[in-house]
């Protein structure tokens, strides 16, 4: 069960599920949270990882404050977490905006990420094809929903908090693929055949990590986790479960050298 944890002196829903495993953080996406993702492939990761979770500042059941959305915020209150809770380093596994934190926790904070896995994540805001989200689609309002059922602010902030993602989502992130190149640590991108982000954009976030591995999951969208969560699951722990880096039996663009 979650409960309440001082992060830079705001209360913050964890859910540490426990387990004797190597310690593994879920970060959600935007505008969603944390049981999302634990409710969806939590159960199988959990088989063999200590899988914990937490809501951001203004997701899920951690209340908002009056300051703005911003990436760099969010990967610094994931960095608490990681110290505070999880007590070090874990695999960081991030779907949509929480892929974008996890890039940026393995670039400001390589110490504390082992392998990182990030689900249908843009580097850049340009990176993503544009789409308005229709308030009346099924998704919206399962997404409100969430929100009303979860949040201390109550149904009546739900406007503000799409009115700040929204921004962020339109002006962040602004990492280049040379910063990408500074990720040294394995990392999987996963992503749906027919995703918000754009495919030539995922490739290029795969082919800029040095340690990187590309997985495009079929008849999926953005919701991948949601649509099909045995294939992420069997995805994820295959990553995580195996020596680095992938012996195969022809290979191309690990037979060059790194400085390639």
């Amino acid at each position: 069960m979650g409960s309440y944890v001082d992060i830079d002196g705001h209360p913050t829903w964890v859910d540490d599920r426990g387990g004797r495993g190597a310690p593994l953080l879920l970060l959600h996406g935007g505008l969603s949270n944390s049981d999302a993702l634990l409710n969806s492939i939590g159960p199988g990761l959990a088989e063999r990882y200590r899988v914990v979770a937490f809501d951001r500042r203004g997701h899920g059941y951690t209340a908002d404050t009056a300051a703005e959305f911003h990436y760099a915020d969010m990967a610094t209150e994931t960095v608490r977490v990681l110290q505070q809770v999880v007590g070090g380093p874990a695999h960081l596994v991030g779907w949509s905006d929480g892929g974008i934190i996890a890039l940026l926790v393995a670039l400001k904070r390589p110490d504390l990420v082992h392998k990182l896995v990030v689900i249908g994540t843009n580097y850049h805001y340009d990176g993503v094809v544009p789409a308005e989200m229709d308030p009346e689609s099924p998704l919206a309002q399962e997404l409100g929903n969430a929100y009303t059922e979860r949040s201390p602010d109550g149904a009546e902030h739900l406007e503000t908090v799409f009115s700040k993602s929204f921004t962020m989502f339109g002006s962040e992130p602004t990492l280049t693929t040379a910063d990408i190149g500074h990720i040294t640590r394995p990392a999987l991108v996963v992503v749906g055949d027919d995703d918000v982000v754009a495919f030539p954009h995922t490739f290029s976030l795969y082919d800029a990590l040095p340690e990187g591995q590309l997985a495009v999951v079929p008849g999926a969208s953005h919701t991948v986790p949601l649509e099909q969560p045995d294939i992420l699951t069997g995805l994820i722990l295959n990553f995580l479960d195996a020596a680095e880096p992938p012996r195969t039996l022809m290979p191309i663009r690990r037979a060059r050298p790194a400085s390639a």
